[in-house]
């Protein structure tokens, strides 16, 4: 496959930094172990111990431990496959994740897709940094610093987005080793004190429980070519994924379902288990601590983002003003509302069908021919905009998000309309990828003929 375009990956480089502009051959440095690491932190995190909650449902519709362990396990490989397909494309040509989309799109067509990864990565940015703060008041029971909390963790954020590639390396190097030996101490304490089952038995609900942890994996899909484009191998970019971020949400996934049934399903007091156990605090200060590479992810991606947009803006500029602007929209913000679990449906309705789009034309399209045109002046391409606008209502049409009632309301209509239930079976993320995939597919001779032209 060949691009044409933004600079061709060039050798690797034992050194260097990410470029500061988006026409410069990017560095490669990242090997297996470095991506592993990398995506192992990544797949950790303290909103990833109370989104138990999610998985586990609540009342009557409680799973069994059994049932929401494997939808743990199930919607982490499927969603970290995807994650793992996208970051491949970024390590072949280069490209950070917008820029990658010029090739699918065209340039002015990618910016509605970029927009979008804007507007997501700074809300994620923001939700990151109140994590982090809620983190520390709960080491300091509560007291009033929040706003110091939230200032601090956008500092160091913000400082290691200048030189992210060093970041990656020190994440590699200690946080990742400090960070396995805190899970394995809290699986430990947890496991000595029993995990009450109060679901026992029930599997009704699933689907909808993989579902949302799908969704957790897919929404790193558009960021995950930011850091693979410096991958030496596309195989490592796969491997070093797959495998790093596996692993690591499966086990955050289990442990915070663990600590959440020893908390009786009060997704509140999750926390307080962890600081309930022997020395916990210290362990549970290194998991604190290490939120920052979330919200370096977050920010750092945003910038990636506005390059597709402004390709010759440094990006220190960029990731500094994003920082500031994301700190500074944290600090008001204390809780998580109930539209949060609706936000990440909302992101798999977007970014699922996208990637099943992207993966079928790069690899089965017109990626294969030769014609990937990451250029400024890539022509647009509208028609692939079709099956990811069906692929999104598919998953809405299935699983409305909670955003808000209107939106429930006009599914409800449209449901009437078409006299459909939705059952256990529909799942949302499966045929949002399906759909979209096949009618991208049946599209490829047409594309044939407009690469022909070009």
């Amino acid at each position: 496959m060949s691009t044409s375009t933004l600079p061709a990956p060039g050798p690797d480089h034992p050194g260097g930094e990410a470029p500061l502009v988006l026409d410069t051959t990017p560095p490669r440095p990242l090997g297996f172990r470095d991506q592993a690491a990398f995506w192992a932190n990544m797949g950790i995190s303290l909103i990833g111990f109370s989104s138990a909650a999610t998985v586990l449902g609540t009342g009557t519709g409680t799973l069994s431990f059994a049932a929401a362990a494997t939808a743990i396990v199930v919607g982490t490989a499927v969603g970290t496959l995807m994650l793992a397909v996208a970051g491949v494309i970024g390590a072949r040509t280069g490209a950070p994740a917008m820029a990658v989309l010029r090739g699918l799109f065209g340039t002015r067509l990618s910016y509605l897709p970029t927009v979008l990864n804007i507007v997501q990565c700074v809300g994620w940015g923001v939700y990151e940094l109140t994590v982090i703060a809620m983190g520390a008041e709960a080491m300091t029971h509560g007291r009033g610093w929040h706003w110091l909390y939230v200032v601090a963790a956008g500092a160091v954020t913000t400082a290691l987005t200048i030189r992210p590639l060093g970041a990656i390396a020190l994440l590699r190097r200690y946080v990742a080793v400090a960070v396995g030996a805190a899970m394995v101490y809290f699986t430990v304490q947890l496991a000595r004190q029993g995990v009450p089952d109060p679901g026992a038995g029930n599997w009704h609900g699933f689907l909808g429980a993989t579902d949302y942890v799908l969704a957790v994996s897919i929404s790193f899909v558009p960021l995950a070519a930011d850091y693979t484009r410096h991958s030496r191998t596309p195989g490592a970019s796969f491997w070093g994924t797959f495998s790093g971020y596996t692993v690591a949400q499966v086990w955050c996934f289990v442990l915070g379902l663990m600590a959440l049934l020893q908390a009786h399903g009060d997704s509140s007091r999750i926390f307080d288990t962890f600081l309930g156990v022997t020395a916990g605090w210290a362990f549970f200060a290194v998991l604190v601590l290490r939120e920052v590479d979330q919200s370096f992810a977050n920010v750092y991606s945003t910038a990636m983002s506005v390059h597709n947009l402004f390709p010759r803006v440094d990006r220190r500029v960029l990731t500094v003003g994003i920082g500031v602007l994301v700190t500074a929209l944290a600090v008001p913000v204390k809780e998580f509302g109930s539209w949060y679990y609706g936000f990440l449906g909302l992101i798999g309705s977007v970014f699922v069908p996208l990637l099943a789009v992207l993966a079928v034309d790069y690899y089965l399209g017109r990626g294969r021919r030769g014609g990937w045109d990451l250029s400024e002046s890539a022509p647009g391409r509208p028609l692939m905009l079709l099956p990811w606008l069906l692929g999104f209502a598919t998953y809405q049409f299935l699983s409305p998000s909670d955003i808000g009632g209107w939106w429930a309301g006009f599914w409800d209509h449209v449901h009437g309309w078409a006299h459909f239930t939705p059952q256990e079976w529909t799942s949302a993320s499966l045929f949002a990828f399906l759909v979209p995939a096949l009618v991208t597919w049946a599209l490829t001779p047409l594309t044939r003929r407009d690469a022909g032209r070009a």
